[in-house]
């Protein structure tokens, strides 16, 4: 089982970002996890970096901790062929330590360009030319595409690593599922859906399997619950809200109803250890290998501290139940 930190570069400006990294290699982490936005979720989270700079300086300032992108969009924001270039660099400089989680998207950051952001099948014919071309890249040479929507002319990244990154595909459903198991090598999801993992697997699908954990660590229950519902309610939304609004202030429109309770029934709350076990369980039986503990609190040295001295070895420890 393998453990990491999720970099909340939505709440925290890139200084404190790079210094959390650094503090989650120290507190016995195997890797960090961050997401690739342009806006925040809320505007009352004020900050969102550009992670591919964090991740740069991420990898200069540590040694061993692996380095995952949760997730990159290649299809919208970006065209394939520079998130190509970008990741094979990253893992050259990070000497192989780099994932690169990728996705179909969020309206919340891809719009900004004005390319228009279409129904989920048409984002998920584009996110399947934007893997082809990464991976059509990555055999070296000079290469061209055509697709339906996307197109590649003459293009050579130059400096590839001796090996590949992992491309950890997000998934919620059948036809992501399916995606990931032709064009990734390994899945990348938020919910603890064991059917979706399972039909990953039956299609083909195998590599190391990442899911992020909602967690709010604080010393009392409340603290932790009043920091979720200030920062971080709309986690709560679910995916089909998630992906579609198209600025924080939607998002704060959306989740003004969240309360205490839809809170505790989605994140483990508090001090107390037996609650992080028992969310994270449901992960590991649905098939997951890496969890990411996606603290929501509002004392990241705290929680990296509760981490290090109480729920390191108990999570590492946890297995599939029986049946």
């Amino acid at each position: 089982m393998q453990i990491g930190y999720k970099l909340a570069t939505e709440a925290f400006g890139p200084k404190e970002i790079i210094r959390q990294a650094v503090a989650a290699e120290e507190a016995g982490y195997d890797f960090v996890e961050m997401s690739d936005h342009f806006h925040p979720w809320l505007d009352v989270q004020g900050h969102s970096a550009f992670t591919w700079n964090l991740l740069s300086a991420i990898a200069a300032k540590t040694e061993r901790i692996g380095l995952v992108t949760g997730v990159t969009c290649p299809s919208f924001r970006y065209h394939p062929a520079i998130i190509a270039q970008a990741a094979a660099t990253l893992a050259i400089i990070s000497d192989g330590r780099f994932t690169l989680g990728v996705g179909a998207g969020e309206r919340l950051n891809e719009h900004v360009v004005g390319t228009p952001f279409p129904q989920v099948a048409e984002r998920h014919e584009r996110f399947r030319e934007a893997l082809e071309i990464i991976h059509l890249l990555w055999r070296g040479g000079y290469r061209s595409y055509e697709g339906k929507h996307l197109r590649l002319d003459d293009a050579r990244v130059f400096d590839l690593p001796e090996e590949l990154p992992v491309v950890a595909v997000a998934a919620s459903g059948p036809v992501s599922a399916r995606i990931a198991a032709e064009l990734g090598t390994g899945l990348f999801a938020t919910e603890p859906k064991g059917d979706m993992v399972a039909r990953w697997k039956e299609l083909g699908g195998s590599g190391p399997a990442y899911a992020e954990v909602p967690m709010a660590w604080a010393p009392d229950e409340q603290t932790a619950v009043d920091a979720v519902l200030e920062k971080s309610r709309w986690a709560v939304t679910g995916w089909k809200v998630m992906s579609e609004l198209p600025n924080p202030v939607n998002f704060d429109a959306a989740t003004r109803t969240v309360t205490g309770d839809h809170v505790r029934e989605m994140f483990a709350v508090g001090p107390d250890v037996g609650q992080y076990l028992q969310n994270a369980q449901q992960y590991v039986d649905a098939g997951f290998d890496h969890l990411v503990t996606q603290n929501a609190g509002p004392d990241p040295d705290g929680f990296l501290d509760f981490f290090s001295r109480e729920l390191a070895a108990p999570l590492r420890a946890l297995t599939p139940s029986a049946g």
